[in-house]
């Protein structure tokens, strides 16, 4: 109990710095634009179905949890589209897989830090075997796989439209206290 307090106090920590650095600027990592006219359901009539949030959850079977509303989401591609073009705070993805067991064992502690920053920090999950064309285009390649994007808002007059930015990823499980 204790350490899996020190891991979600970690992840709140490194989320939290995001969103307190929530200055626009362009950073070392490449951008992640995505065009808006791949976008396939409008943003109002986005809803998650109970079924990919149970599989969120890591399968525990657990009906109380497949009910209620997660404070890291499952996603699919066509959402996350929308999410980075239209947003108002920092965004950390979990790109995760069911089958992988360090993603499972993140999880109840990635939940945990959307929880404490929720209004913040938005946190969203998104399974690769699922949306393996939005894995390819974020360059996912070891699980799970953290990434936490803001957003770039180009100066006054140019012809730059606004994008995410890449800010920070880190590949493979790691507590709370170190993200």
């Amino acid at each position: 109990e204790t350490t899996m307090k020190t891991t979600v106090g970690a992840l709140c920590s490194a989320a939290a710095a995001l969103a307190a650095a929530h200055v626009p600027t362009v950073t070392a990592f490449s951008p992640v634009h995505v065009p808006t006219s791949s976008l396939i359901v409008p943003a109002h009539r986005i809803q998650n179905s109970a079924l990919r949030n149970a599989a969120a959850d890591g399968g525990s079977g657990d009906t109380d949890a497949k009910q209620e509303v997660k404070a890291a989401p499952l996603v699919s591609g066509a959402e996350l589209e929308v999410m980075l073009t239209d947003w108002d705070e920092p965004l950390v993805v979990d790109a995760y897989a069911t089958w992988c067991g360090p993603c499972l064992l993140m999880a109840p502690e990635f939940e945990a830090a959307a929880k404490e920053l929720k209004g913040k920090v938005r946190f969203v999950k998104i399974d690769t075997d699922q949306e393996q064309e939005m894995a390819a285009r974020l360059n996912i390649m070891g699980l799970p796989t953290l990434l936490f994007l803001d957003k770039f808002e180009p100066e006054e007059g140019s012809t730059e439209e606004a994008k995410a930015v890449l800010k920070d990823r880190i590949e493979g499980a790691i507590r709370k206290d170190s993200i």
